[in-house]
């Protein structure tokens, strides 16, 4: 802990927040100092050329520190090597020195940098163009090569570029589909950059493995290997994720040579509201985090202080910058001109412009979506709020990171959501800065994504069958041959092999969304001016774009007019109704067929395969205060998910021992099954967001009471079975998560959840407790036989 006499900046700033609260203000719940670290200075390498280490160092970087130094020696030997440090940490200069080298030393060879967002491609691009504006590294011409290039621009890059500034959407559908017109660069290919490879998790993480796969069969075609380059945020087993996302065998560096400056790290609960409002079924109703976000930066912004704050949702990000402009409209009025929001979504130049912003300083604070938790480069910030814990510990490290990048203390404050997971971190910190960042979890063989990268696969170049094995997809393309969408050839000629192609009306990369989508994008028009606005995908559309919705596009409200999914339009109109909504949905569910199964007495639990049908019947209007209005109600097509769920059942004996009553298992398992979900990103790196979950008191598969936990993703995306594996942890913590929180009946920081489309009823919070109870006393008292159907 500082020292209250002389406290650290971010102690100062800590402080000013909870002016006229004192210390003892309840809704702090633990505060940390960390330390500051100095830096670990090393030589230039000795093979680096010496025009790119004077054009480093012009650009401020008198050396090296450690970590750069040894992941660049390792690429430049030609080994794959993914680093894993810290924000802030110098990532950038580790790919620079052994790529800028190489393209120097040879006219012809190129390279491809690949980011997750164009933000971050547009970034890094920035400074590397910087580094070869001069003679002699002037002929290496970085260019981008992403969906906002005009088609002019396309061309030349395709001819000229030597470092293409990428994103793995287009890689997949603009590079690889059409890799005879990138012949120039594929043929010299020497590196790639794969930057923030942390963020490339679950359905996402599988389809850019895939891409990273077939670009890498690509370059083998015409003669290439390149060294990949990985960086990532601190993350457990990063060359185990590496070499699984590329599918070849990478090196780790992990020692962290950066210097950094002292942190204060706070954890924050909001009250629950007193004066007789209820939400759902009369529980009790906290704060939002929304709320205190916006008056906690509004008190930073106030004294100062350069801010970033970090929400779930693009909606959150636009409410919390329009709370936080009025809340400083007050104090004074030069002050809410200097606050925006910030998300994916926006249109190209109104990106730039804000980014712009945020680096020059003309900004003091942004409410922003994960599009600014990676590599942008915004220095010189004081302090990072955190609405609602990120999902992972990885992803609240990186975004705590941006905090204090030029060694100046710094201030983060994560601020509890009305969750199970929010609930428990705060009140067992040592749970997120006591506990190991995770392992990504990605799965390239789930068929829903292996099968259609395979067809693009195809399409660019013939399977054959050793790569068919390879990939263990003979059953899967033999299915799909049996569809009409690829044939196998025998071999001919000398060679004689046989080779898998497309059939001549395929256009199989096109059906492929990388980020996991489903169905295709929906635009979102104002039909009074005929703007877009932007776009969401299809599957998302019905719960959040439904008529009547309200829609928040850079402070600026809008009401759903009309959703139209089947062409792909969402129109909208100007209106600020005085609420928000949230949909409501049915959710059934039949297994399909279980692939593993422990048996505990009188509780099994499974892993199985799953077919999910969800309808969205109607949203709920909810004031600003979080009481409910009303729900309305709606007739939306059912959606079928075909996928993987978590499971576990048991007796009608037990609940009766537990002390339910038959009569109310349905409200103990249904609490159950929520605590669940919000408490399942603990042990698996997801986003409750990612999962569903249904609860029964008698399933008609299984006949007995039972609770399933469900990827959210067609195949399933490797959460549900991270959850089955370690069931006894993460049911612990769900039972720690109920019970400490301060509720009496059950509400949204334990048992209610945002999506129940049951309106969270029936819901029994002690119910819920007692049945979590039970079933752990079974899983400690050994674990039984695992069968394999």
């Amino acid at each position: 802990m500082g020292n209250s006499s002389d406290p650290s900046y971010g102690r100062s700033l800590l402080n000013r927040v909870l002016t006229g609260a004192g210390a003892g203000d309840p809704r702090l719940t633990h505060v940390a100092e960390l330390p500051s670290r100095a830096a670990q200075v090393t030589n230039w390498p000795e093979w680096a050329s010496p025009e790119v280490v004077a054009a480093v160092r012009a650009a401020g970087v008198e050396a090296p520190w450690s970590h750069q130094a040894e992941a660049a020696d390792l690429a430049f030997q030609g080994r794959h090597v993914v680093l894993s440090t810290g924000t802030a940490s110098g990532k950038s200069l580790a790919y620079q020195l052994p790529v800028l080298t190489a393209l120097q030393a040879d006219p012809r060879a190129t390279a491809l940098y690949i980011a997750p967002t164009k933000a971050l491609g547009a970034d890094q691009l920035r400074m590397v163009n910087d580094l070869t504006c001069e003679d002699p590294l002037r002929g290496i011409h970085p260019a981008p090569y992403d969906g906002d290039t005009p088609l002019e621009i396309r061309q030349w890059v395709r001819s000229n570029a030597r470092w293409v500034f990428t994103n793995p959407d287009m890689l997949h559908i603009g590079m690889l589909r059409s890799h005879a017109r990138w012949a120039r660069l594929l043929r010299q290919l020497t590196y790639v950059v794969v930057d923030e490879c942390h963020t490339y998790r679950g359905v996402f993480g599988s389809h850019v493995a895939l891409v990273l796969r077939r670009l890498r069969r690509l370059a083998a075609r015409y003669g290439a290997n390149p060294v990949f380059v990985l960086c990532s945020a601190t993350t457990a087993e990063p060359a185990d994720t590496a070499s699984r996302l590329i599918g070849a065998p990478c090196v780790a560096v992990t020692e962290d040579g950066s210097p950094q400056g002292s942190r204060t790290v706070a954890l924050w609960e909001p009250p629950l509201i007193g004066g007789g409002v209820t939400g759902e079924n009369g529980a009790a109703v906290r704060r939002s985090a929304g709320s205190e976000a916006a008056r906690v930066m509004a008190d930073l912004v106030a004294e100062g202080a350069r801010t970033l704050t970090f929400v779930r949702s693009r909606v959150g990000a636009e409410s919390i910058a329009m709370d936080t402009r009025r809340i400083l409209a007050d104090i004074n009025a030069e002050l809410p001109g200097r606050v925006a929001a910030y998300r994916a979504g926006y249109l190209a130049e109104d990106r730039r412009a804000l980014e712009n912003a945020l680096s020059e300083g003309s900004l003091l604070g942004a409410a922003t979506t994960n599009a600014l938790e990676l590599g942008v480069d915004i220095a010189g910030l004081d302090a990072v709020v955190v609405a609602g814990y990120p999902g992972t510990v990885a992803s609240f490290w990186q975004q705590a990171g941006r905090a204090g990048r030029r060694t100046q203390g710094s201030l983060v404050l994560l601020i509890a959501r009305d969750d199970p997971l929010d609930t428990y971190l705060v009140h067992h910190p040592q749970a997120l800065l006591g506990r190991p960042v995770e392992a990504t979890i990605t799965d390239p063989h789930n068929p829903y994504v292996l099968g259609p990268h395979l067809l693009c696969a195809a399409l660019e170049q013939p399977l054959t069958d050793a790569e068919v094995h390879h990939f263990r997809a003979w059953d899967l393309l033999s299915d799909l041959a049996a569809r009409g969408l690829i044939r196998r050839r025998p071999g001919t000629g000398k060679e004689g092999t046989a080779r898998w192609f497309t059939t001549a009306d395929s256009v199989p990369h096109d059906e492929v969304d990388v980020r996991g989508g489903i169905g295709a994008g929906i635009a979102v028009v104002d039909v009074e001016t005929g703007r877009m606005l932007g776009t969401t995908d299809a599957g998302r559309a019905p719960a959040t774009l439904h008529e009547g919705a309200v829609h928040l596009h850079q402070g600026e409200s809008f009401v759903v007019d009309e959703l139209d999914l089947e062409e792909g339009v969402a129109l909208v109109r100007a209106e600020t109704p005085g609420w928000t909504t949230s949909a409501r949905a049915v959710t059934t569910i039949d297994i399909e067929e279980i692939t593993a199964e422990h048996e505990y007495g009188p509780v099994t639990t499974a892993f199985a395969k799953v077919f999910v049908t969800r309808q969205v019947i109607g949203y709920l209007r909810r004031l600003p205060s979080g009481e409910v209005l009303d729900m309305i109600p709606l007739e939306l097509p059912a959606q079928t998910l075909p996928t993987r769920a978590v499971l576990y059942t048991v007796t009608p004996e037990l609940l009766v021992r537990a002390g339910i009553d038959p009569r109310q298992a349905g409200g103990a398992l249904h609490a159950a099954e929520h605590a669940a979900i919000g408490m399942l990103p603990l042990v698996a790196t997801c986003d409750r967001w990612d999962i569903g979950g249904v609860s029964t008191a008698e399933h008609a598969d299984t006949g007995l009471p039972t609770v399933f936990v469900y990827d959210g993703h067609p195949g399933g995306a490797g959460f549900a079975e991270r959850g089955f594996a370690r069931l006894r942890d993460w049911l612990s913590a769900t039972l720690a998560a109920i019970s400490s929180c301060g509720c009496a009946q059950g509400c949204p920081s334990c048992v209610q959840s945002p999506k129940c489309g049951n309106g969270n009823n029936p819901l029994d919070k002690a119910g819920a407790a007692r049945l979590l109870t039970a079933v752990l006393a079974e899983l400690a008292a050994g674990d039984g036989p695992t069968t394999q159907p």
